[in-house]
């Protein structure tokens, strides 16, 4: 009788045993398998004592703008974007000489018409192939003005966008924006799932 109650104790814990000792098992080649990447990706940007400076002092957008209005460009260089300073020039030259050529055409238009009305016929207008008449004057001296006209807008414009950008760009470099940006990424790999699991902390 003993030796059946032994029997069957045995008989009983066995599997019970048996499957404590998988999960067991299952459980420390799950953890030997998660990989932990600790090191994160952290982006810091650090400014010179100079920039600093600039983004400690309140005026300093009004000063970028005060330097752009009186010389083109000197607010951007005062901020550091140097780099911006030709292109301002090449819009601002590209239009100054558009408006220098319009300009020109427009008076030798002018000219020619006012040496016509006074009895003078010699310009270069009746040299061509095609002579041009006094209306055809009238008609090129206008649309020589309108393009110069526009040429000068847009130098104007040139200038105010230069001092409008200095202006913005100084609000921007003391614009409180926290650049710490951390990724810890987690690679476990799921037996159960038979997969790969990435998680990403920020």
């Amino acid at each position: 009788m003993k030796i059946k109650l032994l029997f069957y104790s045995i008989y009983i814990c066995l599997p019970l045993f048996v499957f404590g000792q998988e999960n067991t098992e299952k459980k420390e080649k799950k953890e030997l398998y998660e990989i932990v990447i600790p090191d994160s990706l952290a982006y810091t940007k650090n400014y010179s004592p100079r920039i600093q400076r600039l983004i400690n002092d309140p005026l300093t957008p009004s000063k970028a703008a005060f330097y752009s209005a009186i010389i083109p460009g000197l607010g951007q260089a005062y901020l550091g974007k140097s780099w911006k300073v030709p292109l301002i020039y090449a819009a601002m030259g590209t239009s100054f000489y558009y408006y220098n050529l319009q300009d020109g055409q427009m008076k030798e238009y002018r000219r020619a018409y006012k040496k016509r009305l006074n009895g003078v016929f010699n310009d270069r207008f009746l040299e061509t192939d095609i002579p041009l008449t006094d209306e055809q004057l009238l008609i090129g001296m206008d649309f020589h003005k309108n393009y110069r006209d526009m040429a000068m807008l847009f130098l104007a414009a040139s200038y105010m966008l230069n001092i409008l950008e200095a202006n913005v760009s100084a609000h921007l470099l003391q614009f409180n924006v926290n650049e710490d940006l951390s990724i810890n990424p987690d690679l476990i790999f799921d037996e159960q799932q038979r997969g790969i699991r990435l998680a990403i902390k920020f």
